[in-house]
């Protein structure tokens, strides 16, 4: 039997890099502050002393010559992990992530694959300044080309990574730092893999099925218990990949209900949400019962302090949102 560690989201995903740089030797990490520092948020503590500086690589700040260095690695047969510090700062390197990572296997007609996982924090919550806390993953969503994870706990963290860096093609990895060290959870010290594209049930009901993900899980299993003392019994679906959506999960837990609820904290307008609620409606319109509640982020620049405990879903608006649903 594996023997587990109770590690936080955030040394999963160390303990998720240790394992395959020890298990690939392709495998090569690099960004600002990964090496010495072990990154910002010390989610590469360690791996320099272990691996070395040509496994390890201490980048100048600069994100798109750090993804554009990932892409010709990938493009000649390794497999980099890049870091950026904050989602918030992969503006800078979006050309890359659009004109070439995403487009590297459609443009060679499948001669090259682009082995490459772009490595983020994201989301707010933590009290941080400008820039360090959006939600922009819808944008990485729309990029054909690219697979986009966010997990939601530790033992995820590590096997959706581990596929993520074995996939031939390119991943962008988004990290909800909000939860980062909120909780610990048992991981196998083993190496395994949890496959990209397929959700996960964590709560089984039969009233309102409500998807979600990443550091909007917890808040939203923990609506579904606060709802469940009223009566009404939630089937929470985390996506863990929002591209490709687990469409089957998706229109299978709504068929069950025939209500739901999407909850996010990203931006309410061209969000995951909308994106759910179309499948639903394209593929189980006639097992609908209520119109689909999106509990979303506001359509604004995200706020700085106190006001992001407005902003992002809090338990009991996500309470609210289920409750008119079920109650339509």
């Amino acid at each position: 039997m594996s023997e587990t560690q109770n590690l936080t989201l955030v040394q999963a995903v160390r303990d998720g890099l240790h394992t395959e740089l020890a298990r690939d030797d392709d495998v090569v990490v690099l960004g600002q502050d990964v090496g010495k520092n072990g990154g910002v948020f010390r989610a590469t503590e360690g791996l320099y002393n272990e691996f070395g500086d040509d496994r390890v690589v201490d980048t100048p700040l600069a994100e798109s010559g750090i993804i554009g260095c990932a892409v010709g690695m990938a493009a000649m047969g390794m497999r980099p992990v890049p870091e950026i510090q904050f989602s918030g700062f992969m503006y800078p390197g979006y050309d890359q992530i659009v004109s070439h990572m995403s487009r590297f296997r459609t443009r060679s007609r499948s001669r090259y694959t682009l082995p490459m996982t772009l490595r983020a924090p994201y989301g707010g919550g933590i009290r941080a300044p400008e820039h360090h806390s959006e939600s922009k993953e819808a944008f990485y969503a729309h990029e054909a080309g690219l697979t986009v994870v966010i997990p939601s706990t530790p033992r995820d963290t590590k096997g959706l990574l581990a596929s993520a860096i074995r996939d031939p093609d390119p991943v962008v990895f988004l990290e909800p730092k909000l939860i980062y060290r909120a909780f610990r959870e048992g991981v196998p010290e083993e190496s395994y893999t949890i496959p990209l594209g397929e959700a996960a049930t964590r709560r089984e009901g039969e009233d309102v099925a409500v998807f979600t993900y990443g550091a909007m899980t917890r808040r939203t299993l923990e609506a579904a218990e606060n709802l469940a003392e009223d009566g009404i019994e939630c089937e929470v679906v985390d996506l863990r990949t929002i591209s490709p959506l687990d469409r089957e999960a998706i229109v299978s837990a709504f068929e069950r209900t025939g209500r739901a609820a999407v909850v996010h904290e990203a931006p309410k307008s061209g969000g995951i949400a909308g994106e759910i609620t179309a499948i639903l409606q394209e593929e189980a319109l006639l097992y609908q019962e209520a119109p689909v509640k999106r509990v979303a982020g506001f359509d604004v620049p995200y706020p700085l302090y106190a006001l992001e405990d407005y902003y992002l879903p809090s338990v009991k608006r996500i309470e609210e949102g289920i409750r008119e649903a079920a109650e339509f």
